[in-house]
């Protein structure tokens, strides 16, 4: 059912007159709320897991912890509810008190992308196709929006990587709700010393991985999301070839009804970068969102997170791009957005932050 605009203005109306008594219940009162959602989830965890999957998909025991993930969030605010906490700031004025104060902004508005129908609208996530339209729209009201975009992310494998965590990180993150997650690994980077050991065994991998029925046991990659996304997979591919790509696996469509498509290996250069010019690789597209490296160096490890290491919001070390947890903030630099969402102090994104100064002995002048 499509919805018209007359719909959206209703809806807005309602959600209206509802926050004027939604926002005088105290915090510690709706996490209960709150809480009493995530239970309803958690009754119903393994139907709704299979619902996400036929809807988007995505092989069942990611249906499934997609709705875990939007439980575990549930959880995460009532916690939070009860740590919404100002700020006492020194007065440089005596028989002075200032506060700072948090108090809720009201309506959010929700874009929420295909790839992830359950989770993200606990994040308050948006898409990246009208990100740019949203973001010039809302300012000219000086209006506040959240943007957590798309990414070009990419993992770099140092020489002394543990090989085979390596590549099972790479293959999850890179085959993963068949490449449409935005943290998905579209590029990676390796060292001259292992770069041929870890292409041989990740086109290994390759081989190994079973599509099909995404609800069928066994099954590690399931179907594009919809024959459109199939005819972009076709036209990428051929891309590719005119580009000079070199092809070490996949890249064509299955023979079968659905969407299903090979994934693919690609080579685009043979000549493995140095820890800095792969650092500059990492940083060298427009988005910002997730990145990752494989080294046992502390070195390399405190260089990559540092201020002259990655440039994206989230910067990863032996694990893959995909798969934040929920305590930390999500979200990216540059294209992707700026914003923040689930963990950390995301919460202020839905907060109006206020600060009060309060004279509490008042002087009476004759």
């Amino acid at each position: 059912m499509e919805a018209s605009i007359q719909d959206y203005e209703e809806g807005l109306r309602a959600c209206a007159e509802a926050a004027k008594i939604w926002m005088q219940v105290p915090a510690p009162k709706r996490g209960e709320i709150v809480r009493q959602i995530g239970e309803a989830l958690r009754a119903k965890l393994q139907y709704l897991g299979r619902l996400v999957s036929l809807e988007m998909g995505k092989i069942l025991p990611e249906g499934i912890g997609e709705v875990q993930e939007i439980i575990d969030m549930c959880d995460y605010a009532v916690g939070l509810s009860r740590q919404l906490n100002g700020s006492v700031i020194p007065s440089e004025r005596p028989n002075h008190m200032m506060l700072e104060v948090w108090n809720p902004l009201g309506i959010v508005g929700v874009i929420t992308a295909f790839n992830f129908p359950c989770a993200v609208l606990g994040w308050n996530a948006c898409i990246a196709l009208v990100g740019l339209m949203v973001q010039q729209n809302v300012n000219r009201r000086f209006g506040k929006c959240l943007l957590e975009l798309s990414g070009n992310n990419a993992i770099i494998v140092m020489d002394d990587a543990d090989i085979q965590l390596a590549v099972r990180s790479v293959l999850f993150a890179a085959v993963g709700t068949a490449g449409q997650r935005c943290t998905t690994c579209r590029r990676l980077l390796l060292h001259e010393t292992i770069y041929h050991t870890v292409l041989d065994r990740l086109v290994e991998v390759y081989q190994q991985v079973k599509i099909g029925d995404p609800l069928e046991k066994g099954t590690l990659l399931g179907p594009l999301h919809t024959p459109t996304s199939k005819e972009n997979f076709v036209k990428g591919i051929q891309a590719i070839k005119e580009q000079g790509g070199k092809f070490l696996f996949g890249g064509s469509v299955v023979e079968s009804e659905g969407n299903f498509v090979q994934p693919a290996i690609v080579e685009i250069s043979s000549n493995a970068p140095t820890l800095n010019e792969a650092i500059e690789i990492n940083n060298s597209v427009p988005q910002g969102l997730s990145s990752s490296i494989f080294t046992r160096r502390p070195e390399v490890i405190f260089k990559w997170i540092g201020p002259h290491g990655s440039d994206c919001g989230i910067v990863n070390v032996n694990i893959p791009t995909n798969g934040a947890e929920i305590g930390g903030a999500f979200g990216g630099e540059k294209a992707t957005g700026g914003g923040r969402e689930a963990g950390s102090d995301s919460w202020k994104q839905y907060m109006r932050r206020a600060t009060w100064c309060h004279q509490y002995f008042l002087l009476i002048v004759a």
